[in-house]
């Protein structure tokens, strides 16, 4: 793959409204110059012969085969961003190696604004990663890419997949967020297979075994691929820190009480204040070693997993990641949050140290820059200081806000938080960033790092 699957410069997302978008129907695909449909009726329309010429000029269908029959069209819930739909389909010439059940995503939803924009533009990176994907020995399990193309004037994309059918055969039911208590006995395989999957895949990009040219068609952005810059004045992050210790002074049945202690607090207000001024030294830091970033997914949450057992040997567990909308180049820290923070408390509380050796084992093990355990966990560490300053200081108003109720929860399984989704991940990824902070001291990894003259 060359030229045409490099992705182009991002332009800056439009300002955010509540007016529905102006319907498109077809837009030309930047990379294979098809008329795209933009959304499901167009797609509809477009039929058979779209799917056989996209298919074909995405190489994933022989010029000696077409799709002859749309045998389901059905909108598929759920999503943050663009319409989703599950697609079935017939070839003329029925082959094994072809598959029938497809996933169909569309970067917009002309219907819903708070969807459409900004979160059109992630799937600007995602059209080109699934032109790698196809790539021969892709080092890790992702739904077969069928089709990708966008259109960067519009923010209008399409990709199609192979459909996981979660549930189905050796495929494992599909695991919600946050929810390993409830779903799994125990969840410390599930996340050696993320963390093994996540570290061989940026191996594959450092090794330069997947494609020599990975840094040009994913090229690396320090403040999308790193922790969130912190947009706070001083006095919006007083009133932050102020909201936190109110939350905790309230809802005290819902964090653990070595979290909520008067002690806990002022140490975090400390610790706060001075990651706020260092911002800049924690951020060359996270971003200036080559070595600790690579192409990975950003989100490989369990929930956007898919886990099979071998036929043989059923102890035998395996891992593949699905929705890589917004894949690039991000740093290890970003990758490990990304993959572990909504997981079960156990895994941050007793076996962490453990999957950080893992990941270096694999990453190593596989091609990559020699790094070592120590300094793996030294940059996790301050990615989780400045990403949580930045980011999940606001959790306990998203909370407050989604679920009012929780004042009166008898704690954070309580069965008020089931149903609602937001208010459930962020009161376990808040705790969990909380924990993290007190066992491993930002205030003294800061030291450390300036001591280095960071």
């Amino acid at each position: 793959m060359s030229g045409p699957f490099l992705p182009k410069k991002k332009p800056p997302a439009p300002p955010m409204t509540t007016a529905c978008p102006d319907l498109i129907d077809f837009v030309p695909g930047d990379t294979t110059g098809l008329e795209i449909p933009a959304h499901p009726e167009a797609l509809r329309e477009a039929g058979t012969a779209f799917l056989t010429r996209a298919f074909r000029a995405f190489g994933s269908l022989g010029a000696d085969n077409a799709v002859a029959r749309i045998t389901r069209f059905e909108r598929c819930p759920g999503g943050s961003t663009g319409t989703k739909m599950f697609l079935s389909v017939e070839y003329e010439r029925p082959d094994p190696a072809l598959h029938t059940d497809l996933f169909v995503k569309f970067s917009r939803d002309f219907t819903d604004a708070r969807r459409d924009n900004p979160g059109r533009y992630e799937m600007v990176s995602e059209v080109p990663f699934a032109a790698v994907s196809r790539l021969p020995g892709f080092p890790i399990a992702v739904p077969v890419a069928c089709f990708a193309d966008y259109h960067m004037a519009s923010g209008t994309g399409l990709v199609i997949t192979q459909r996981i059918p979660f549930g189905e055969g050796r495929i494992e039911p599909h695991r919600g967020k946050t929810l390993d208590y409830m779903t799994l006995d125990d969840p410390l395989p599930y996340y050696r297979q993320v963390v093994t999957s996540l570290a061989r895949l940026c191996a594959a990009h450092r090794s330069g075994s997947l494609a020599p040219d990975l840094d040009e068609r994913f090229p690396f952005d320090p403040v999308a691929g790193s922790a969130d810059p912190i947009r706070y004045t001083r006095e919006e992050l007083r009133a932050e820190l102020d909201f936190c210790f109110d939350f905790a002074r309230k809802c005290p049945r819902l964090l653990p009480p070595e979290v909520r202690s008067e002690e806990c607090m002022a140490k975090m207000e400390a610790d706060t204040w001075r990651i706020f001024e260092h911002e800049a030294a924690i951020q060359r830091y996270l971003t200036g070693n080559p070595a600790m970033r690579a192409l990975c997914h950003w989100n490989a949450h369990i929930d956007n997993c898919f886990f099979w057992r071998d036929e043989a040997d059923r102890d035998a567990l395996h891992c593949g990641f699905i929705d890589w909308g917004r894949v690039g180049q991000i740093t290890f820290g970003s990758a490990l949050w990304g993959g572990l923070s909504a997981a079960h408390h156990d895994i941050w509380d007793h076996h962490l140290h453990e999957l950080l050796e893992l990941f270096v084992a694999e990453y190593v093990g596989n091609g990559g820059p020699a790094i070592t355990v120590e300094e793996l966990e030294f940059h996790l560490t301050l990615h989780i200081a400045a990403m949580g300053v930045a980011r999940v200081l606001a959790f306990p108003e998203v909370i407050m806000f989604r679920l009012p109720g929780c004042v009166d929860a008898e704690g954070p399984r309580d069965p008020m938080f089931l149903p609602v989704e937001n208010a459930r991940n962020t009161m376990h990824v808040y705790t969990v960033f909380l924990k993290f902070w007190r066992r491993q001291d930002f205030g003294l990894t800061l030291d450390r790092l300036l001591a280095r003259g960071g």
